[in-house]
């Protein structure tokens, strides 16, 4: 049976937008099918009163890797957004990541050194091996900003107790002995100048797309099309949950349009109160600088995945990761399929570590033929 394509895509964000681009532009055939109705996965955005609305979540693009950077210009330029957090916990406000101005607004301290002693003496040692997140937390960062910056936020973000979670989740803490609020070190930052949809319209331009396509539903007929498949959904969907479900932290969203021209003073403000329900409020405008009368704001929610809802961040605790081991394992049986990005691979990426697995998949792929 002739096949009509020589790759089928699952889903049309940036793993495998770029995949697309990569294929045609060698000269293959690729179809990308998508379930939601628009491309860009959770880096789409819907224009709302002049404004760019990351209506999945804040997405600042960074990275130290020149290549990459080089790279994702040939398609969108960017602007110079440098991500500064603030965190609201009883109507306090602190600078994230921690830093001078973190620590003289909680203990009214002017130097590092002063900064050094108090966290010294606050930190809470651990004699074994550190077992959870919050045994990590209280060892690096101390009693007063575990409790009022990390505690609260963690039990909304995750739905677990820090002591019930891997120490991983918060790989590390950075504490910035320096009066500087930028949130991320890398040298290359932004935002796309006319937001992120203007990045997948160049990636998708000559590339066939289907949207609103659920793949589970055409599953046989749709890898029929195609000589090979990339897949970027949950790897165990793919596999009807054989082995059973991995588990994920959802979001909801709740989108507000304000009549103001400022609501905030700055894109992101975390609320790490426990007793706030949402995690953070985002207002878009500040991302590119726009000057429109109006402002958008966004509260994130998260919650509890189900069916129904959208996985967003993979809790990689030991039993998950054992579990995705099993699905990993199968997946190797099958020649013809190739598994990628954050919910195929489960695990956490950021923007430009997904482009440098596409490309280095992409390398390896076309290399065999």
């Amino acid at each position: 049976m002739t096949k009509e394509y020589d790759y089928l895509i699952i889903g049309a964000g940036l793993y495998g937008s770029i995949c697309a681009y990569e294929l045609q532009k060698r000269g293959f055939s690729c179809l990308v099918i998508e379930k939601r109705d628009h491309v860009g996965g959770n880096m789409y955005c819907e224009k709302i009163n002049d404004i760019n609305v990351h209506k999945y979540g804040a997405h600042i693009f960074h990275t130290n890797d020149e290549r990459i950077w080089k790279y994702i210009n040939n398609f969108v330029t960017f602007n110079n957004y440098r991500h500064s957090v603030i965190a609201n916990y009883r109507n306090e406000l602190y600078n994230l990541p921690f830093n001078m101005n973190t620590f003289s607004r909680l203990w009214n301290v002017v130097s590092p050194s002063e900064a050094h002693k108090i966290i010294e003496t606050q930190r809470i040692y651990n004699t074994s091996k550190i077992k959870n997140l919050e045994e990590h937390a209280l060892q690096t960062v101390g009693k007063d900003i575990y409790e009022k910056l990390i505690k609260g936020y963690t039990m909304k973000q995750w739905g677990r107790l820090p002591s019930q979670l891997p120490a991983s989740i918060l790989k590390r803490i950075p504490l910035k002995f320096t009066f500087n609020n930028d949130y991320f070190n890398d040298t290359f930052q932004g935002i796309p100048n006319g937001g992120y949809n203007k990045l997948f319209d160049q990636l998708l331009a000559n590339v066939e797309v289907k949207l609103a396509t659920d793949f589970f539903k055409e599953k046989i007929q749709l890898i029929a099309l195609a000589k090979k498949v990339i897949y970027t959904g949950p790897i165990d969907a793919f596999y009807n949950f054989e082995y059973g479900h991995l588990d994920y932290r959802s979001l909801d969203f709740k989108h507000n349009i304000l009549d103001c021209n400022n609501y905030q003073g700055t894109s992101v403000v975390n609320y790490t109160d426990i007793n706030v329900p949402y995690t953070r409020i985002i207002e878009h405008k500040h991302f590119e600088f726009s000057n429109a009368p109006s402002t958008v704001i966004t509260y994130e929610f998260p919650k509890t995945f189900e069916k129904n809802s959208e996985p967003y961040y993979p809790i990689n605790d030991e039993r998950n990761n054992r579990l995705y081991k099993q699905y990993e394992q199968k997946s190797k049986n099958d020649k013809n399929i190739i598994f990628g990005g954050r919910l195929a691979e489960y695990k956490y990426y950021d923007m430009h570590q997904i482009i440098a697995a596409a490309l280095v998949k992409i390398k390896e792929e076309t290399l065999k033929i």
